[in-house]
Order: structure tokens, then C-alpha cells, then sequence
């Protein structure tokens, strides 16, 4: 594609980037048949190719208006896209320069911003969200399994010969803590400590696809410095059960890759960050296999399958294990709960929701399994189908 980016924005890192990857996409198309929003809505500005015809429009001078960020709000940067494109074009970071910038031409209103600023300040402040979910017990999809947390407390101060360091994420200690009680069981079964992030080191997702860059980034810094920590005093690696954290930090790197400070620490803490289902899949499982299992459907959250690029890792590992796992219709496709994505696009979100359960549904499982907390608040909302994470099956 060729671009006229002005000569000024192209001296910029951010220009520079745009215009790389605005540059790598030959309009082929591929993308729309992979694009969620355009599936259901049928509109071009809503399909990958569409949007960055947009952000293309917008970044060599032509007219932005309100319209533009509208279409950009609708992507769920489910990363479809990417895994589809045969010319590997690297969408979810030019989507992130295009927002940024179509926000500074085009400021979004006062309502939209208080609200933005809002749902960032409540999701990645602990003590605030702890304290809504208390007050609202429905927010909370189950109390902790008093069986395994007894587990987890006695097994805790036993000398293992090597540990991990967890993320434990914002809300999933109030919403569903037997994700983390279930994954730190397992690790100690396989002989390997544990050491909990606190819920204050959050990821900085929200912050980053809500307009909050700056935040973000500061959030990143310090877990950087407090991870690196760990690193030093003898953690192997840095383990995430929640896919959409772990696409995060693996993109610490890009952030920060101009940073003369942090960007060789960043690019450390990439190198030893893996989802839990690529750490289980090195270590022997066989006392985890059981004679009957239930019948299982799995859920491939976007960011595991086309963020990390690890499509089929757990749905290997539970079918080594001796489940049963039904085949999934448009697995590729996203859930719609997208982060807040689920929040701020309701009917689009719902759409999408309920089109998956129909699919996940099909053969009458037991169980649905997935691997990211947002995922399964957001499916959950919509079926009596017990969801659950899938380590919570081991």
C-alpha cells in the first residue's frame, strides 16, 4: 500500500511504525471473512482493511471526524485478522497509533471520557473493585473452594527445587479465585513453588485500549523493575492463566523498544513470560490423566489463539489428559467480551456472545473451558453451563 504520511510524522517512532506496517498490506482482502464486527454488521469500515483505510486517511491529513473513532471502538482487536494475513500485517499495533491519533484530532466527549477514565480507575484498582464485588455479590462467579485454598495454604512453605512467579491478576482474585488456588495446586503437585504477584501489579491492558497510554506504561515500568526481581532471586519463568494479561506483557518488548532504559529489561521479562498452558505442556502430567473425564467444550480466547499464537496447545493437553473434547464451529471467532469491549459495545458484545454459546453448545457438553477470566465472566453471563478455566479441570 502506498502511504503520504506528512514528513514531520514520519520523523516520529510512532510515523515510522504506521507507516511500516500500513505499507506491508497489498489490499487483498483475506481479512474480512476473519473480521468478527464484519460478519455481523457488513460494513468495509468495520473489517480490518476498512479501518486502516481510516487510519491511513487520517494519519496523511484528511479530514477525521467522530465517525472515524466509532469504527475504531468497534474492533475488538481480536487479532483474527492477523493470523489470517498472508502478508503479516502487524494490525493491533497500527490499531493502537490510529486510535491515539484520530482521538487527538477528534476528541471524544466529556461523558465518554469520564466513563472511559471510570471503568480504567475501578477495574485496576484493587481495594475499589474488591470492594464493589462485596457490595454487588452477583458480580462474583464463585466463592473460593475452601478445600483447595486448605491445599494451597498447607503445601505453600514446603521447599520446592525450582519456582515460578504468578499473575494474579486485577479482578480475577474476586471473581473467580479458584483459577489461582486450582493453577498454584497444580504447580505444586508437579513439585514447583510458587510466588503471587499482588493484585496492585496490574498488566496495563485496561489502561492502554481505554486511552490511558501514559498509566499504562507506568504500570509496566514497575512490574518490569519488581519481575525482574524475582528473575534474579532464582524464579525459572512468569507464568499468566489469564491469556488476555499474558498478550500484554509479551508486548512489553514493542512498547518499550525505544526506551534506552528499559528495553533490554523489557525484552527479558518477554523472553520469560509464558501462558500456563505452555509451561504444563514441558512438564509431566500423566498423575493429572483420570479414567473418565468430563465431556468438555473449549473456548480459544483471541488472545491465546491469535494474540500468543498458541491455538491448539490446551485443547492437546486436555485431550492427552483423557477428556473428551467437542469440536467447536468458527472457533476462530471471537466471544465478544474483548476486554471492556463487553462494556462500552453491549449489543454488538451480546451478538457475538450468543452466537458462540450456540456454537460451543452444539454437542451437549458438560463443562465449557476456556483460558481467560474475561471470557468467562462473559459467557457465563449468558448460559447455566457451568464455565470454568480450564486448570480448574486438573
Amino acid at each position: 500500500m502506498q502511504t503520504h504520511i506528512p514528513v514531520d510524522l514520519l520523523k516520529t517512532e510512532k510515523g515510522k511504525t504506521a507507516d511500516k506496517i500500513l505499507r506491508s498490506c497489498v489490499h487483498c482482502g483475506f481479512c474480512l471473512s476473519a473480521c468478527p464486527t464484519y460478519g455481523i454488521l457488513g460494513d468495509e469500515l468495520d473489517s480490518p482493511r476498512g479501518r486502516i483505510y481510516l487510519i491511513k486517511n487520517a494519519l496523511e491529513g484528511k479530514q477525521v471526524t467522530k465517525n472515524s473513532l466509532v469504527h475504531l471502538d468497534r474492533c475488538l482487536t481480536c487479532r483474527s485478522c492477523e493470523t489470517t494475513c498472508p502478508s503479516g500485517v502487524e494490525y493491533a499495533h497500527l490499531l493502537d497509533i490510529g486510535r491515539e491519533f484520530i482521538e487527538e484530532k477528534s476528541p471524544r466527549s466529556l461523558p465518554q471520557r469520564v466513563m472511559r477514565w471510570s471503568v480504567r480507575k475501578t477495574l485496576t484498582s484493587p481495594t475499589v473493585f474488591n470492594t464493589l464485588t462485596t457490595l454487588w455479590p452477583f458480580a462474583k462467579h464463585a466463592p473460593a473452594n475452601p478445600k483447595l485454598k486448605q491445599l494451597v495454604k498447607a503445601a505453600a512453605n514446603k521447599p520446592y527445587p525450582k519456582q515460578v512467579l504468578l499473575i494474579s491478576g486485577c479482578v480475577q482474585p474476586a471473581l473467580a479465585p479458584n483459577i489461582n488456588l486450582a493453577t498454584i495446586n497444580v504447580l505444586h503437585k508437579l513439585g514447583i513453588g510458587v510466588i503471587e504477584t499482588p493484585q496492585e501489579q496490574c498488566c496495563g491492558a485496561v489502561d492502554h485500549h481505554l486511552s490511558g497510554a501514559e498509566d499504562a506504561l507506568l504500570k509496566v515500568k514497575r512490574n518490569i523493575d519488581a519481575w525482574l526481581s524475582e528473575l534474579e532471586h532464582g524464579a525459572e519463568a512468569i507464568i499468566s492463566n489469564t491469556s488476555g494479561c499474558g498478550v500484554m506483557i509479551k508486548d512489553y518488548a514493542h512498547l518499550l523498544r525505544k526506551d534506552k532504559q528499559y528495553a533490554k529489561k523489557a525484552q527479558r521479562i518477554v523472553e520469560h513470560t509464558m501462558d500456563i498452558s505452555e509451561y504444563l505442556v514441558k512438564q509431566d502430567l500423566s498423575q493429572f490423566k483420570r479414567p473418565e473425564n468430563a465431556d468438555v467444550v473449549f473456548h480459544s480466547p483471541c488472545t491465546l489463539q491469535h494474540g500468543q499464537k498458541l491455538a491448539g496447545l490446551v485443547e492437546k493437553t486436555l485431550i492427552e489428559l483423557g477428556f473428551q473434547l467437542s469440536p467447536v464451529q468458527d472457533a476462530h471467532l471471537c466471544c465478544g467480551s474483548a476486554g471492556t469491549y463487553s462494556l462500552f459495545q453491549k449489543k454488538l458484545a451480546t451478538e457475538l456472545r450468543d452466537n458462540k454459546l450456540t456454537n460451543l453448545l452444539a454437542n451437549q457438553p458438560e463443562i465449557i473451558a476456556t483460558a481467560n477470566i474475561g471470557c468467562l465472566m462473559h459467557l457465563q453471563s449468558g448460559t447455566d453451563k457451568p464455565v470454568k478455566h480450564w486448570i480448574e479441570l486438573l
